[in-house]
């Protein structure tokens, strides 16, 4: 199974780009999206593939936030959202349970300048804990799609001096990211490519960032540790255009 995650700025968007993700990504059997901001009223022509189930998560304000997950076969449940009003009106969290796999896809809030929002950042990091745990108290593997907004070590971003302050970067999510991943959550791409510098998923759209491969690594594909063993592969694909994010995949067996 081929799962792709892929931040879209906006499903109209890469539509109007002929970008569409069911379209351009190969191999795809589950398709996560993120930013899609639109809700599926505003996209009838999209939400339901040939070929494809949709399930569409969106925030109550139009144009903003939302997530979706596509996929080849029909989940067996769709459960939208963390439980949470408080982000569940901005559409942050869908997940897709296949028998014991649970797919999930997420949009992290964004601290935004001098932290802004990092308190509701890590109230939301906080409830997914809980939430991920209650799928796997149920006997289920997860694997959490999407983007974290987070760049966890210095060598998911091009400039981490420069950015020390900035949001992305903060002491505090980078903390979160650490307990995260102490709870036995694997980050399998950077586990398997330990090293590999200039792996980014995300660059700004000004002075040429993704020419010149100024980016972050923003963009995860984890899995609970009872799912490690199915994972054959984890990959980056900056080649994808259509937005300034790149997808990410996970191959499981």
């Amino acid at each position: 199974m081929r799962i792709y995650s892929w931040n879209v700025n906006g499903i109209r968007s890469v539509a109007k780009k002929d970008c569409l993700p069911w379209a351009i990504l190969p191999g795809a059997e589950v398709i996560c999206l993120q930013e899609t901001k639109a809700q599926p009223q505003q996209i009838p022509d999209l939400t339901d593939p040939e070929g494809w189930h949709g399930a569409w998560h969106s925030a109550k304000k139009p144009g903003y936030s939302s997530v979706a997950i596509l996929s080849r076969d029909k989940p067996d449940e769709v459960v939208p959202g963390l439980g949470h009003d408080d982000f569940d009106v901005e559409g942050r969290v869908l997940a897709a349970r296949f028998g014991t796999l649970v797919v999930i896809t997420a949009y992290f809030p964004n601290s935004q300048e001098l932290g802004k929002r990092l308190d509701y950042k890590l109230a939301f990091c906080a409830h997914l804990e809980g939430y991920l745990a209650a799928w796997r108290a149920k006997g289920c593997q997860v694997v959490l799609l999407g983007d974290y907004n987070i760049a966890h070590r210095p060598i998911d971003l091009a400039r981490p001096k420069e950015n020390e302050k900035n949001a992305g970067y903060l002491p505090g999510e980078r903390a979160w990211m650490d307990r995260y991943l102490g709870l036995g959550y694997r980050d399998v791409f950077r586990e398997r490519n330990p090293e590999l510098a200039g792996a980014y998923t995300w660059w700004t759209n000004w002075g040429g960032a993704r020419q010149r491969n100024i980016g972050w690594r923003i963009d995860y594909a984890t899995v609970s540790p009872d799912l490690v063993s199915r994972v054959q592969d984890a990959a980056i694909h900056p080649m994808v255009m259509g937005s300034d994010h790149c997808p990410v995949s996970i191959d499981l067996g």
